[in-house]
């Protein structure tokens, strides 16, 4: 072998050995959504959206909601990924300020912290819905 090929495969190992361990820590660093979410529950929300971020991993929703004790709370809400929603027709438009949503989700397991998975949203103004059926 010829010394400037061992020294490209060498070179070549090392670009694979680097981005395969950048991978596996991109992977490693995703959060559970076991540990943030309460999967096993199951709450609906309905207010109005005061923020939509359409990102990877994934996209967040903020919304104002009027809490049981009469005081208004934004809840985070996490979503798909932008890569995912745009896959479903989703843009950065089709939720706007001030829209009024009804959001179906796995609460956060910190009650205080107003946090929400989304499994299904509806904007009853105009139908429009994802993620299935609202009960």
């Amino acid at each position: 072998m010829q010394p400037m090929e061992t020294m490209m495969r060498a070179v070549l190992k090392w670009i694979t050995v680097f981005f395969t361990i950048s991978g596996a820590t991109v992977v490693l660093a995703h959060h559970s959504f076991t540990a943030t979410y309460d999967e096993n529950k199951e709450e609906k929300i309905e207010g109005t959206v005061v923020q939509f971020m359409m990102r990877n991993p994934h996209s967040m929703l903020q919304v104002d909601i009027k809490g049981d004790d009469g005081v208004m709370h934004r809840v985070a809400i996490e979503w798909a990924g932008a890569t995912g929603l745009s896959g479903e027709g989703i843009t950065s438009k089709t939720l706007r300020v001030g829209d009024v949503v009804v959001v179906r989700g796995n609460p956060g397991r910190n009650k205080t912290e107003y946090r929400m998975r989304m499994l299904g949203i509806e904007r009853p103004q105009d139908g429009w819905h994802w993620g299935g059926t609202f009960k």
